[in-house]
């Protein structure tokens, strides 16, 4: 069954990874939902919660609420901003009703949805996606607090051609972790390379990750070390192996 769609791109998605949006879009529309860009919606505020700036941050998650209004689903990459809005906007709006109404961050968290979890709820990878290559899928942090577990295993295991490799510690945090590699780079750097060593021992030649920030990172500290290891998302790798986007670049 069709339904209307409002894509959240991340600040850093937005920034960064613009493509994996690009991807979401039409991996969607494939599937037959109709997909909204809403042009006025910003930070997720998990920034500013990080930081402590509680109010600031149910500001930014009112307005979000208000831009997502009228949709069936939000759908995100992202597990670090969807988790931002299921597990904390209930909070921000009981600490802060002043702001933010219980009723618009319940009815938000309601359908907002990670991207590998809604494709599995809405039938999968349509059949004819073909992606040759082997991979490694970085679980990010924000994952668990949202529940998720092997869901973009399960959507990469329905696209021909690709092999999955596991990595070892996979649980393990990459170090990025929002404004912790910025405050605490001493610990946040040889959390960075440990993942660069499980890619180097699994023989994966990509990376899959949702989180941009969590990409960003384990490249660049694959780059520093030598490691030649191309990333995708999910959307892409998806996007790509149904021609609905070139393939670019290699590893």
């Amino acid at each position: 069954m069709s339904v209307k769609i409002a894509l959240f791109i991340t600040c850093l998605a937005d920034v960064f990874s613009p493509r994996s949006g690009i991807a979401m879009t039409r991996v969607l529309r494939r599937l037959g939902h109709q997909v909204d860009f809403p042009t006025d919606q910003t930070c997720c505020g998990q920034p500013l919660l990080n930081n402590g700036f509680a109010k600031d941050a149910a500001r930014a998650a009112r307005a979000m609420c208000g831009v997502m209004e009228g949709y069936d689903a939000v759908v995100t990459a992202s597990a670090s901003c969807a988790s931002m809005i299921r597990e904390h906007y209930p909070r921000l709006a009981a600490e802060h009703p002043d702001i933010l109404t219980e009723v618009a961050a319940r009815r938000l968290v309601s359908h907002t949805f990670e991207f590998c979890e809604f494709m599995l709820g809405r039938g999968g990878v349509p059949a004819g996606c073909r992606w040759d290559g082997v991979a490694a899928v970085h679980r990010s942090c924000h994952g668990r607090a949202l529940g998720l577990t092997d869901e973009a295993e399960r959507v990469l295991g329905r696209v021909e051609g690709l092999r999955l490799v596991g990595l070892a510690n996979s649980e393990q945090c990459c170090g990025f972790g929002g404004t912790f590699s910025v405050k605490y780079p001493d610990l946040s750097a040889p959390m960075a390379s440990d993942k660069v060593s499980a890619l180097r021992a699994s023989g994966a030649r990509w990376l899959v990750t949702g989180d941009t920030g969590c990409a960003m990172n384990i490249q660049g500290a694959c780059r520093r070390a030598g490691l030649v290891i191309g990333v995708r998302s999910v959307p892409e790798i998806i996007a790509e192996g149904l021609g609905l986007l070139p393939r670019e670049g290699g590893a």
